[in-house]
């Protein structure tokens, strides 16, 4: 079963650019692959610039010839390689980005770090800010 979540970057004006995660968005995998191999503004915005994702690193591809070619290659895994359309989503405010049904965001913010929010506070008006473990993950 996936562990739904999404992604974003906090833009100038307040507005949010996000992508949809789907597997291990836990801030004990998604968070500290976030941290490590994710962790500049213009990384960050090449991941989501590439839109929904099965993973944003992994190895393994969509069967397709090309892609075939780049398995030993750690990444992102669109869902746009298997021919979907699914650009990134643009949100207005961080309530509207919060409000959507995954389980965990995660949002590179304007002081440049991550922060992730638990989405699965039943009960709770908003969100709650969980701590992403130190360490970083390798491949």
């Amino acid at each position: 079963m996936a562990t739904r979540s999404r992604i974003g970057i906090e833009l100038a004006d307040g507005s949010i650019l996000s992508a949809y995660h789907h597997w291990d968005g836990y801030p004990e995998w998604l968070g500290r692959i976030l941290n490590t191999h994710y962790n500049t503004k213009e990384k960050v915005s090449e991941l989501i610039d590439g839109g929904d994702m099965s993973s944003c690193w992994t190895n393994e591809r969509w069967s397709n010839d090309l892609l075939d070619r780049h398995r030993e290659e750690y990444g992102p895994n669109y869902y746009s390689y298997r021919g979907e359309d699914s650009p990134p989503r643009f949100d207005s405010n961080k309530y509207d980005y919060l409000a959507d049904g995954e389980e965990y965001a995660y949002l590179y913010t304007l002081n440049d770090e991550w922060v992730c929010y638990n989405r699965n506070e039943f009960g709770s008006k908003y969100p709650e800010v969980v701590e992403i473990p130190s360490g970083a993950l390798a491949v």
